[in-house]
């Protein structure tokens, strides 16, 4: 007989086919339900799915029962956090997967009472190899999921010791049968016994054989499934027919059996094979637009508003803390794994892009307040443009800052080699409303420049800089177009062959290095599956090329158009319909810059394919090397049978997610692509496949290539129907950032992490404007203020914190719990174990959480480990 732990809980998906708002309806009755249920029966648990936010919706409704929440919390009856929403493992940065269990369990703390502190995640799409590190950050040490595992090739046991690429390390318990293996529905109930003897008993056996388990773990809920009634009296029955024992339990009381076993077995690995259910390999490129967005707003947070946020901290400037975890929040409610997966309705798509509208919005306007407030505190001329460092390290290098001006005629100090990169004019206007101190009067506005100036800055640390200039009788220099197919820098000559471009680096050459190929996809929202007569097509970059070059700033560019079948109709075909796609690519070198930095411009106008960028590397060790959240990992071609489907759901392709960059090193030269919201890859011989974008036209689809059978999605379940996606083809513009980075030599992880890190420093910079009030959105309607007198003095130039590690700064910003004090996250994304006994007179040790660690924890930071510290003043 084996002890059947159940535990009643509902998986709450806040958006899929049915939005948010829809999601919210269902909650009003069931969660009120759950709470009568508890109070009734105070023997029942329930886990509203480790997720706080849909509490705290909930609570937007019904604001009274803060009380009866708070009760059953502590009565260990209800069981909510840690996450603020229940995030995708494989997407989002490895601080937004922090800072998401970090707000979740300080906003349960605060309002409800204890967390649930297991990184429960029942539905996720699969877990990169770092999650056990990225979990104990915040003191997790245990894990529950259901997909990925595979007992053949991982660990032959439901329960068992993740491992991450270092020491850190979780208890996990898998449901491979799902978080429904005990469903007991109102249906169940009728016909219990046909239930306990083709379902119940069934799944615990499975678990119990699969690691000689005496004590299972039975989950009993499913989608937006209500509370089990009278549960009690229910498992009695079952008890009554069961050859096992099934008792009430929890999360917590079950894992908790886990830590007193010594005989589990150790994992050390990504949980991403589709073994008892479908983990969608090929779901990040799908909405490559959402994942775009995404990369783009967590890097505004992490390198630019909450780096600005300590900055005005020191200055004197207030910033509440409200403010910047309310851009978090919008960010994180984009993190379920359906909602970045992309595998939504349209309808759904809509509300998403929204959130990201307000995400952008109000970091925008955070950063614009921050910068005039500080402008203001300056006393900043007309004649003088504000500059920032975001980074704790020292910068030497190239700034891209704007200026609007009446003239072109700019004159800077010879050590900023200023040089004018892009310029619009705005013509003058005539009979303008001006309020003066006269009243309101009509003159004509002149015209003006809008600048983008290059200047090279230095800076020693975190801080900013005032940038003096002047007119003159002379125009700034600028960027000048030539009539080459050719540029080059200090590390980099980019050569246009006629179809492509070679890139050479240290003498090394990379033949037709950068491609683009096209396909069908017969997939859907979920995967990209071939087309069963298609091939792949290779797309030549024949079209205009032009070259305009400075000394500090060189760009080569083409520009034409691709032909591609329309549809998936026409692939195939013997003379198919066509559809023109215009594209411009452009390479950017910059002065002493290791990096070209790359952009493909798409007008797309077919529909349902994938494009990827080759990359060509001349290496054939068979071997990528790929950055994943906290560390990197080795990849390879595994083989996969051709009768895959008898041991997998969906077939195992060889196509993997990394984080911001991967490529290929043979202990002699590398070649490595940097990305800015790209997260897939495949490996063919000495070259990486990089997915741009996956387009389709349906929420699910049955019986793919790839994934035969039924549709995901359960499109096409009983009385269920197709979804169409029309704006999943990401018809019109998309445009794709990228760098590419080369190697000489061996060169550690850490090393590959820290170019991706100075990669991609961003240029702040702020002018008090005169001529266009509009250029910062909220600049006129901030005004002057009168400063407290007690402020910090402010001078030109100042530096705040001076801090360069040997790894990577994962986040700087105003800590949560102790008002003027400064939270810094440090990365060790290699082998060996990296001192920091020098930050010990400055800093404290903490987890992510801002809990004190013990006095005698040592200063270093583990290989594949992460370190919070938080200033001592």
């Amino acid at each position: 007989m084996t002890k059947a732990h159940f535990v009643n809980h509902t998986h709450w998906d806040r958006e899929w086919y049915f939005t948010t708002e829809d999601a919210r309806v269902l909650s009003d009755q069931l969660f009120s339900d759950a709470l009568c249920e508890l109070e009734h029966h105070p023997e029942a648990t329930f886990t509203l799915d480790g997720q706080v936010s849909i509490v705290d919706e909930y609570l937007q409704l019904h604001p009274t029962e803060l009380a009866r929440i708070r009760n059953l919390v502590a009565r260990k009856q209800l069981f909510i956090g840690p996450w603020f929403t229940q995030t995708d493992a494989l997407i989002p940065d490895s601080e937004s997967i922090i800072r998401n269990l970090v707000i979740g369990i300080k906003e349960t703390q605060r309002r409800y009472g204890q967390p649930m502190m297991i990184g429960y995640l029942p539905d996720t799409f699969g877990f990169n190899a770092q999650l056990p590190m990225l979990l104990n950050q915040v003191g997790i040490h245990d894990f529950i999921s259901w997909r990925g595992i595979n007992f053949k090739r991982q660990v032959d046991s439901v329960y068992f010791k993740w491992q991450g690429l270092g020491s850190a390390q979780v208890y996990a318990a898998s449901f491979p049968l799902g978080y429904y293996t005990g469903q007991l529905a109102v249906e169940s109930k009728h016909q219990l016994r046909e239930f306990v003897k083709n379902r119940l008993d069934p799944g615990i056996e499975f678990e119990a054989q699969h690691g000689q388990n005496t004590e299972v773990l039975l989950p009993s809920g499913i989608d937006q499934m209500d509370i089990v009634h009278n549960v009690s009296a229910s498992l009695k029955a079952i008890n009554d027919l069961s050859q096992h024992q099934v008792f009430i339990s929890s999360y917590p009381q079950f894992m908790k059996i886990l830590h007193e076993r010594a005989d589990l077995k150790k994992y050390a690995g990504e949980l991403r094979l589709p073994t008892y259910a479908r983990v969608h390999r090929t779901i990040g490129s799908v909405r490559s637009r959402l994942k775009r967005q995404n990369f783009e707003l967590e890097q505004i947070i992490l390198k630019r508003v909450e780096p600005l946020a300590v900055i005005a901290q020191k200055c004197g400037i207030s910033i509440s803390n409200g403010l910047l975890l309310r851009i978090w929040k919008k960010l994180l409610e984009n993190h379920a794994h359906d909602t970045l997966g992309g595998s939504v309705s349209d309808n759904v798509a809509v509300d998403i892009e929204h959130r990201f509208k307000q995400g952008f919005e109000a970091a925008a306007g955070v950063e614009n307040l921050i910068k005039k407030r500080l402008a203001q505190r300056l006393k900043l001329a007309a004649h003088q443009v504000l500059v920032f460092n975001t980074e704790t390290r020292a910068f030497s290098g190239y700034k891209d800052v704007q200026i609007i001006s009446a003239t072109k005629n700019l004159v800077f100090a010879q050590q900023y080699k200023a040089t004018i990169l892009r310029q619009t004019y705005v013509k003058p206007r005539k009979n303008i409303m001006q309020q003066t101190a006269k009243g309101f009067e009509f003159n004509d506005e002149p015209g003006y420049y809008k600048l983008v100036v290059r200047l090279f800055v230095e800076f020693t640390g975190l801080g900013y800089q005032v940038i003096d200039f002047t007119t003159g009788s002379q125009q700034l220099p600028a960027v000048q177009p030539q009539k080459k197919n050719e540029i080059q820098n200090e590390s980099w000559q980019i050569t246009y062959t006629g179809t492509g471009f070679d890139l050479k680096n240290a003498d090394h050459l990379y033949k037709n290095a950068v491609q683009f190929v096209d396909e069908g996809n017969d997939g859907d929202t979920y995967d990209f599956s071939p087309v069963r007569a298609d091939h792949e097509l290779e797309l030549p970059l024949v079209g205009t090329v032009s070259v305009v070059e400075s000394p500090v700033y060189k760009q080569i560019e083409v520009k034409g158009t691709w032909e591609l079948p329309r549809d998936l109709a026409e692939r195939g075909a013997a003379d198919p319909q066509t559809a023109m796609v215009a594209y411009r690519l452009r390479l950017t070198l910059t002065a002493a810059d290791s990096v070209i930095s790359g952009s493909l411009e798409l007008d797309n106008q077919v529909v349902a394919h994938r494009l990827r960028l080759k990359l060509k590397t001349g290496i054939n060790n068979e071997e990528a090397v790929a950055q994943i959240q906290g560390g990197f990992r080795k990849t390879h071609n595994l083989p996969i049978s051709e009768n895959w489907e008898q041991e997998f759901v969906e077939k195992p392709v060889n196509i993997y997610n990394f984080d911001k960059i991967v490529g290929m090193n043979d202990g002699q030269h590398g070649l490595f692509f940097c990305g800015k919201g790209e997260k897939e890859y495949e490996l063919r011989a000495d070259t990486l496949l990089i997915t741009l974008m996956a387009t389709t036209g349906q929420l699910g689809k049955p019986n793919l290539l790839w994934r035969p059978g039924r549709a995901s999605g359960d499109t096409t379940s009983l009385g269920h129907k197709m979804t169409p996606t029309p704006a999943a083809q990401e018809l019109g513009k998309n445009v794709f950032e990228f760098g590419i980075y080369g190697t000489q030599g061996a060169i550690t992880e850490n090393e590959l992490a820290l170019q991706v890190e100075r990669w991609l420093t961003p240029t702040i910079s702020y002018q008090l404007q005169q001529l266009d009030l509009f250029a910062n959105r909220l600049d006129n309607k901030i005004w002057e203020i009168e400063f407290e007198p007690n402020s910090p003095v402010l001078s030109k130039q100042a530096t705040f914190l001076k801090l360069a590690p040997a790894v990577v700064v994962t986040a700087v910003y105003p800590a949560y719990t102790i008002p003027g004090r400064v939270v810094v996250r440090l990365s060790n994304q290699g082998d060996e174990e990296v001192q920091l006994s020098s930050l010990q007179a400055d800093f404290l040790l903490t987890n992510a959480l801002e809990e004190r660690l013990s006095e005698t924890a040592e200063y270093v930071i583990k290989p594949y480990d992460m370190v919070t510290l938080i200033s001592r003043k």
